[in-house]
């Protein structure tokens, strides 16, 4: 009985994680593309405003978020609300935790993506790549950290902003794409 039970629950995982990654070969295209676009633009901004030494606003977890925004245009963490809001609440609490808790790297760094992740939960607002945002509040390099709140507008919103825009470009370009995803 238990042992039809995991064969069963197996299987269904096996389906829905099937079902999940079927896409058409045009879509790996558009996802090449839309990933490209956003982090190219953030990467040439970066260059641009701030200097090839002063890496701020390309923050890994915007690879993650280009991970859903662009490869999985409908699932609910890709989002507009959970994308935005998820990173904000995220970015907010890492540095909070970051300026209460500065010279405890394990605990400051634990706090604030626990922390974030209840957060994201509360408000519906799961993406999470804000953990991964929370996290570089507290391990990021030492520019990251004298940003303060600041890391809160850039790079967190700005460049959240910037992605989104790309998105919503991109993943509508295609008819069978769209982006925020509608019912």
């Amino acid at each position: 009985m238990v042992k039809k039970k995991i064969h069963r629950a197996y299987r269904k995982s096996k389906y829905i994680v099937y079902r999940q990654t079927i896409l058409r070969p045009i879509d790996h295209l558009w996802t090449f593309i839309g990933a490209f676009i956003g982090i190219a633009l953030l990467g040439y901004l970066q260059g641009t405003q701030f200097g090839e030494t002063d890496h701020i606003l390309l923050i890994g977890s915007f690879g993650a978020t280009s991970v859903l925004i662009f490869g999985a245009t409908n699932s609910p963490l890709a989002q507009p609300r959970n994308l935005i809001f998820g990173h904000l609440i995220s970015a907010f609490i890492g540095v909070l935790i970051y300026k209460l808790i500065p010279d405890n790297m394990w605990l400051s760094s634990a706090l604030a993506v626990s922390l974030s992740i209840v957060a994201m939960q509360i408000t519906k607002t799961m993406h999470p790549p804000g953990g991964a945002t929370a996290l570089i509040a507290n391990i990021g390099s030492e520019k990251i950290k004298a940003l303060g709140f600041y890391y809160v507008f850039s790079p967190v919103l700005s460049g959240v902003l910037i992605l989104f825009m790309v998105a919503v470009i991109v993943n509508n370009i295609p008819k069978n794409r769209s982006y925020p995803y509608k019912k």
